[in-house]
């Protein structure tokens, strides 16, 4: 039996990227080693560096492979090569740090071999870390809700998305999920993406009650939540053609409108995505070519504040929003009131 290598040196823009212990198995099930999730990226290079290029990156490392435990590290490695680049962010808490900014092939082999399975960038573009670019439909089912629910969710939000101005762009989350972002020019604060995106979550909620939900509490929640505090700064979503750890690889792959109806994320893992973007090209190319504004969307948040809807529950650790409901489920509250 050959021996386990230690590296395998790639040349890449110019560059040499070294791969350690490239045969280590990442996803067992699969068989699937470190280095084939490295070639993996490359194959796809121009659809992957689409959703990360210029970002700021919060690292998920799964240095054990898919079926270990992550964890997510925030400040770019000190010893890293000249030719990483990264950007100071500043967070919710007020601390900063220097995050990873993937632009290249070769930048993008490196991350990925820090353990990076699956990619995380933020909204926002390193020249302007205060006005997000993507807003982010992120559907998310509760448990038992069929994959066909999803899908009619995701092209409810379309649907509003389309009536405000907005061109979206879907993508399987390659877990139970969907995306649908949708391109902005820079000029509104995380604080407004977020409240657009609650809006959208309501208005979707609004005409399909019965799929879909804009409750942040577990349980109030039913069919499908539209996760409106993935919008909120500091928040990052896994990028157009990550591979997620899931034991058949699979990827969070951007699709066509025509294709969501009757599309089945189990087709769509690192084995099988780099022929379909060889053939059919990439649905997403043209997302950059597409930012709207934001100004129908905070239109529809100032009707519902109007008729008495205020801001909805922000994630743990955030200062509290004005107007923000107790930040507490509605059973402990009920508890509370009886004591």
């Amino acid at each position: 039996m050959a021996a386990a290598r230690k590296r395998e040196v790639l040349e890449l823009e110019g560059r040499e990227v070294a791969i350690s212990n490239p045969d280590k198995l990442y996803f067992p099930a699969a068989g699937i080693t470190k280095l084939e999730l490295v070639r993996y990226y490359l194959a796809v290079k121009e659809g992957a560096l689409r959703g990360v290029r210029d970002r700021p990156m919060a690292l998920k490392r799964y240095v054990d492979g898919a079926e270990g435990e992550a964890f997510f590290q925030k400040r770019a490695p000190a010893s890293r090569p000249p030719w990483v680049d990264v950007v100071e962010l500043r967070f919710p808490s007020g601390r900063s740090a220097q995050e990873i900014v993937v632009r290249d092939a070769a930048q993008l082999a490196w991350v990925v071999n820090l353990g990076c399975i699956d990619l995380h960038p933020h909204p926002v573009r390193a020249g302007d870390l205060d006005h997000p670019d993507e807003l982010r439909v992120d559907l998310d089912p509760v448990p038992g809700v069929p994959w066909s629910q999803v899908r009619e969710v995701a092209l409810l939000a379309r649907e509003v998305l389309a009536e405000h101005g907005l061109t979206g762009w879907p993508k399987t989350s390659g877990s139970r999920g969907m995306h649908v972002y949708a391109r902005l020019l820079p000029r509104w604060t995380y604080q407004e993406v977020r409240a657009a995106a609650l809006a959208l979550a309501r208005e979707v909620e609004r005409r399909a009650p019965a799929l879909a939900t804009s409750k942040w509490w577990k349980e109030e929640r039913h069919g499908v939540f539209l996760d409106y505090n993935q919008n909120a700064k500091d928040r990052t979503v896994a990028s157009a053609y990550a591979v997620r750890p899931t034991p058949d690889a699979r990827v969070s792959t951007p699709l066509s409108w025509d294709e969501v109806p009757g599309c089945d994320p189990a087709a769509f893992t690192l084995r099988t995505v780099p022929a379909r973007l060889a053939e059919r090209g990439d649905p997403g190319a043209g997302i950059d070519a597409a930012p709207g504004s934001l100004e129908p969307l905070l239109a529809l948040a100032a009707r519902q504040r109007a008729d008495g809807q205020g801001d909805a529950p922000w994630p743990p650790h955030y200062a509290k929003g004005e107007g923000e409901p107790p930040r507490a489920p509605p059973s402990r509250r009920k508890i509370r009131d009886s004591s």
